[in-house]
């Protein structure tokens, strides 16, 4: 999972108000509702201390969000006055809760979130395409391409001196669509970073789609006749395969990662071995188990590597000012601050995990701790 749309959370200092709340609109008195959790875990924020002006901020956000359909939730940080980051839950979190501290509390946001895949879909036929691409944060961009040809789009029937003429002529129109369908495919799956790219619709379409797509996207294309662009279509068929074809990446993503941490496990797993290695700048992928009841803390100072299990590494490394704060609130602001990227697993995915935390190395030196321990 990579990080980097957490950045606005370490760009400014706390400390910070994360709230997570049920914001489901799937009952008659769901506004009422709504403002009853907001106003608990407005209560639980002001018992913790926290700041008036960023629960002004939560409030705006919160009450002037644009309702979704269904079960939902909010995740929303704010700090100084501004919230930094608000994010949809397609879910409602597992519980509400309002917590007021030095770091944002990312870590069910994270979980809930899971390995987010940039893809894009593509529903074709021979006048042109419907496309969305979503990108690994969520952000949703659609096209609507009309091929330039209109004219002739069926071949004739059999019979007539202009037959072989026209059939060519159909044959080009085709073509020339899926190039242009084709280019702005292309320039969705660039935009986004798209991992799969899914092309469905109408099989000779598709086809001179296929055809047309440069090198570098050969292999992340799945080709299907699922699905049509004819009015009222069911689309359940194309909407399972694109799920499907979206878990399936995640799932490796997250198996490529265990698999390098089973060859690093000697030197990366965990607690102290993934702090010592966020120190080094030396983690490409960190894993960890979720657990919404953890309690640990780590102490950390101004910089994203100012990470420790004691104040006493940090007086070594001149911090002088170290705070401590959630264990997992620190491990992944040095995440975001040395790029590196999460995987996060549930309690009956994860190996067994030396305090439910590994990193997948970057580099691995003679001096790395635990090096040679086997």
């Amino acid at each position: 999972m990579q990080l980097s749309f957490l950045r606005p959370l370490y760009d400014r200092p706390g400390p910070w108000c994360s709230v997570y709340l049920d914001a489901s609109a799937d009952t008659e008195d769901a506004h009422p509702a709504l403002d009853l959790r907001w106003r608990a875990l407005e209560r639980r924020l002001l018992e913790q201390g926290a700041d008036e002006a960023s629960i002004a901020a939560l409030d705006r956000v919160i009450r002037g969000h644009d309702p979704m359909v269904g079960d939902y939730g909010l995740a929303v940080f704010a700090s100084h006055g501004r919230v930094a980051l608000s994010e949809y839950l397609s879910a409602p979190p597992l519980r509400d809760l309002a917590s007021y501290g030095p770091l944002p509390h990312v870590m069910p946001l994270l979980a809930q979130r899971g390995e987010q895949v940039a893809w894009v879909r593509v529903l074709a036929d021979r006048t042109g395409a419907d496309a969305i691409a979503i990108s690994a944060g969520g952000v949703p961009r659609k096209a609507h391409v009309v091929g330039r040809e209109t004219f002739p789009i069926r071949k004739p029937q059999p019979g007539g001196w202009s037959q072989d003429i026209y059939q060519k002529a159909a044959m080009e129109a085709w073509h020339h669509n899926a190039g242009d369908v084709t280019a702005a495919t292309v320039e969705l799956a660039e935009k986004v970073g798209a991992e799969v790219v899914v092309v469905a619709g109408d099989v000779r379409a598709t086809g001179m789609i296929a055809a047309q797509m440069p090198a570098r996207w050969q292999d992340a294309m799945v080709r299907t006749d699922a699905g049509s662009r004819a009015a009222g279509a069911d689309q359940t068929m194309l909407d399972d395969l694109t799920v499907q074809t979206i878990a399936e990446i995640a799932d490796q993503r997250i198996s490529t990662a265990l698999d390098r941490f089973g060859v690093q496990e000697d030197v990366g797993g965990g607690l102290d071995a993934v702090v010592s290695a966020l120190q080094r700048n030396q983690v490409d992928t960190m894993i960890i188990v979720d657990d919404p009841s953890a309690t640990g803390e780590l102490w950390i100072g101004a910089e994203p590597t100012e990470i420790a299990v004691d104040p006493g590494q940090l007086a070594a490394m001149s911090v002088t000012d170290p705070q401590r704060v959630r264990a997992d609130a620190a491990l992944v602001r040095a995440l975001v601050g040395t790029d590196a990227d999460l995987t996060v697993l549930g309690p009956d995915e994860a190996p067994d995990l030396t305090d439910g935390v590994g990193a997948v190395l970057r580099y691995v030196d003679p001096s790395t701790p635990g090096r040679g321990n086997g």
